[in-house]
């Protein structure tokens, strides 16, 4: 788990990094969390002059952000978990936002990160499995029940690989960063090769990394060719894993995008600028929101 106290502009005051623990089972993770925003509070106490006035916290799963409850991570055991109410209890009642973990990430990148100014864009993290953040006006649009921006279930190849979702050749399955390193591990022979791996091949010159890694930058490129039509954006923002390769990445992902647009815009292909900060970033910023909101109503 990663936190932070949070300026109103954006400003990183203190980070911290605790285990998850998730082996210990659900409940001893909520209780780890409660326990290290506990911690949190009272950094800022003795360190910073002030307790935070509000908490935020970003979650992987369905989210229910409204009602500040975690419907379900199946990585974490959880169902219907309170958790606004279980933080703002523990925290003697300070206002407390829930938010998505890409979408909260998202929303950093696109108002400080590498998405600042750009009035519409999409945030794409490429990693174990591939998500996205909608970004319109400053804001991460989640859609009517939640699940806005789940790119990575956009089915570029109906003859490809099953999908956990229950379908098949979805975009996630072809292209993540744990999709490169299952089939970099079985073109290599190396059961332990992975992304990483596949991305220093490719920069060598390897003909088989080549067409490992030109396999995942076609099928991403036609996923987000799609996400493009639909939502028009400004600035198109790639970040996880995979995006760590750099140019190795950028270059001929960038090519593979524009040969395919037709009547679309292209637009702006740029890298993440925040790294693994951006989560607890974006949750610093969803509780100064509401903040401002209160003040504003």
């Amino acid at each position: 788990m990663k936190a932070a106290l949070v300026g109103a502009d954006g400003t990183l005051l203190h980070e911290a990094r605790r285990a998850t623990g998730r082996d210990r089972g659900a409940e001893a993770v909520v209780e780890t969390i409660l326990g290290f925003t506990a911690d949190l509070y009272a950094y800022g106490g003795e360190h910073l002059g002030a307790g935070a006035v509000a908490a935020g916290v970003a979650v992987p799963g369905i989210v229910d952000a409204e009602h500040g409850i975690a419907v379900y991570a199946a990585n974490l055991g959880w169902r219907d978990v309170p958790l606004r109410k279980l933080i703002g209890e523990r925290l003697g009642g300070i206002p407390v936002a829930l938010g998505h973990d890409v979408r909260t990430g998202g929303l950093a990148e696109g108002r400080i990160g590498a998405g600042k100014g750009a009035d519409r864009f999409l945030f794409v993290p490429l990693g174990t499995g591939i998500a996205g953040a909608i970004g319109i006006a400053g804001t991460i649009e989640a859609g009517a029940h939640g699940y806005a921006g789940e790119i990575g279930h956009i089915v570029v190849r109906p003859d490809g690989p099953d999908c956990g979702c229950g379908q098949r050749g979805c975009l996630e399955t072809l292209a993540s960063a744990a999709a490169v390193s299952r089939a970099w591990a079985a073109a290599s022979g190396d059961p332990d090769a992975d992304a990483a791996d596949c991305a220093e091949a490719v920069a060598a010159g390897d003909p088989a990394a080549l067409r490992v890694w030109q396999d995942a930058v076609d099928a991403l490129a036609a996923g987000l060719v799609t996400a493009l039509t639909l939502l028009d954006p400004r600035t198109l923002i790639i970040g996880g894993g995979l995006a760590e390769a750099g140019e190795t990445l950028f270059t001929p992902l960038r090519a593979a995008v524009e040969e395919r647009v037709t009547f679309q815009k292209l637009p702006l292909i740029v890298p993440a600028a925040l790294g693994d900060t951006a989560g607890c970033l974006g949750a610093g910023l969803l509780a100064w929101d509401l903040l401002f909101t209160e003040v504003s109503a």
